[in-house]
């Protein structure tokens, strides 16, 4: 086979088109990885930001692990390349009353801290989170299934349909009330939900994180719902769902270790090689052309790029159906997130829990005051001014993690919102400054040593994140997961079961379903359907 020609081309280097390559290559086809950038991984990075201090690395944007099934992870002998999970506690807010909420888990502990706030609310939690993860319990094989062509009348279509009713039916989606909850899931917003439970707004902003979290909406928008239950599902490798933990060496290690399984099974890897075209003959692909020229060949592609940068970049428009172009044209991926990473000589001080605490220090902490404070965060971003007081939703990996930090120092990552939508389009360094001092003294207010602790920091607004990572709007799920963006529907009506309009051509990016998070499904799933398609 001469050099240029190959089984298999995936255009991308992040998680999802290593975990492709692995597959691919473990089914023994010769598989090449072109990867834009000079470095595999992607969003789930780990880097050395400060050439003053090399000593500290941070998990540069993905900053948590949850979503990644067993399956991927012993089916790519991810272990024996170093793929290794630490334990994330559930969440920490503290406030600035000087109370604080401590989530340990379906705990009495658990159930006093909220009580603080309210007596019925302490009642209620436990409750709460059976009812969620009896609901997320149901919907988490459905990130396992191709989505089926819903409304296609062929009797195929039909049938997949069909199938995937009766799934759910056996999983419990069985009667009139269990509907009407998940339907109320996909339709309401965070804060009518969380209304139905609780009472205190303290306890709705904390609760209501998971269905904000990455994306450009407050917790007032209908849908936000179904992106709490959406990040309840989550399933790491002790088979827990909804859990959540820290990859030892920074995300960044989790990359790592899929490119070493991918390179292990035969895969070559090529960093600094954009892919500017895509080949089409006949209504099939052929091969790509990488910048400068060169051509490279196979009858099957994979992309995990942003939709929007394989299909009306890399591709010539005439090639593709009027309606599918449409559909990606409209394709909302916007964002107003940023990531802020920091270098600490010490761990935050807690007013409220002062002293050392795996619950507090080893978990996710919350900056907020209560839901109103995020909405009002979400409307001034939406009105084209970034938050005067952001949210974030903080983690410092280096509690357990000893390989990020010398000892006795910490780094933090901070995912912080919003700032407007539009900052996708210009730098905005300046702002962008400005409004990590207000977070940082916002924090400072419940941790009075923190401001000065800090070594270094590292701001990554939506246009960096556009320009230097390819995150199309700054969006970290490569498509907003609004109900009219989700499952049939992702990324385009007709086209969610991996497959493109160009024959040959898969599509696995963050943007198909079961994306969203650093799981690995979209390529687990795209060679799947290649397998069934007998084009493997």
């Amino acid at each position: 086979m001469p050099v240029n020609r190959y089984d298999a081309i995936v255009i991308g280097g992040g998680h999802n088109g290593l975990v492709a390559a692995a597959y691919l290559a473990k089914y023994g086809k010769k598989t090449v990885v072109l990867e834009a950038r000079h470095k595999t991984g992607g969003a789930a990075d780990t880097s050395q930001p400060w050439p003053e201090a090399p000593e500290f690395k941070v998990t540069t944007l993905s900053y948590t692990m949850s979503l990644m099934p067993a399956e991927i992870v012993n089916d790519l002998r991810l272990r024996e390349h170093g793929y290794k999970i630490n334990p994330l506690g559930m969440g920490y807010l503290p406030h600035p009353d000087g109370r604080s909420i401590i989530d340990s888990g379906t705990n009495a502990a658990t159930y006093a801290s909220y009580g603080q706030y309210s007596k019925k609310d302490g009642e209620r939690i436990g409750p709460y989170y059976e009812w969620i993860g009896r609901i997320a319990a149901i919907m988490h094989p459905m990130l396992d299934e191709t989505p089926p062509h819903i409304g296609s009348m062929k009797p195929g279509d039909l049938m997949d349909a069909g199938k995937l009713l009766w799934k759910l039916k056996k999983r419990g989606l069985a009667d009139e009330r269990t509907v009407g909850d998940i339907t109320r899931l996909f339709t309401m917003s965070c804060a009518d939900l969380l209304d139905r439970w609780f009472e205190s707004d303290v306890v709705k902003g904390m609760l209501s994180i998971n269905g904000i979290i990455g994306t450009w909406a407050g917790p007032f928008a209908p849908g936000t719902a179904y992106v709490l239950m959406h990040h309840s599902t989550g399933q790491e490798t002790e088979g827990q769902v909804a859990s959540w933990g820290m990859p030892e060496g920074g995300m960044g290690a989790v990359s790592d270790a899929i490119r070493r399984s991918a390179e292990a099974f035969g895969a070559t890897v090529r960093v600094s090689s954009p892919v500017e075209r895509i080949l089409v003959k006949d209504g099939k692909a052929t091969g790509v052309v990488v910048k400068g020229g060169e051509e490279l060949h196979a009858p099957l592609i994979v992309t995990t790029c942003h939709p929007q940068i394989t299909f009306l970049r890399q591709l010539d428009r005439k090639d593709l159906p009027a309606d599918f172009v449409h559909d990606l044209e409209q394709w909302r991926s916007r964002s107003g997130t940023v990531k802020i990473n920091l270098a600490l000589a010490e761990l935050p001080q807690f007013k409220a829990d002062p002293g050392f605490n795996p619950d507090v220090h080893g978990g996710a902490i919350s900056i907020l005051d209560d839901i109103h404070y995020l909405e009002t965060a979400f409307q001034e971003a939406r009105s084209g001014k970034a938050a005067t007081l952001p949210f974030a939703d903080c983690e410092i990996p280096t509690v357990f993690d000893k390989t990020l930090a010398p000892e006795g120092k910490h780094i933090m990552s901070m995912f912080t919102q919003w700032v407007p939508e539009s900052w996708s389009k210009e730098p905005k360094r300046a702002e962008l400054e400005a409004y990590a001092d207000r977070l940082i003294a916002r924090f400072n207010d419940v941790a009075p040593n923190f401001r000065g602790s800090i070594l270094h920091r590292q701001i990554i607004g939506p246009w960096a994140m556009e320009h230097e990572y390819h995150l199309i709007g700054g969006n970290i799920f490569h498509g907003e997961l609004t109900v009219d963006q989700l499952f049939h529907m992702r990324p385009a009506i007709g086209y969610a079961d991996y497959r493109s309009p160009i024959r040959g051509l898969y599509q696995a990016s963050s943007a198909t379903h079961a994306g969203g998070g650093v799981n690995g499904l979209p390529a687990h799933h795209a060679v799947r359907q290649m397998r069934r398609d007998g084009a493997l």
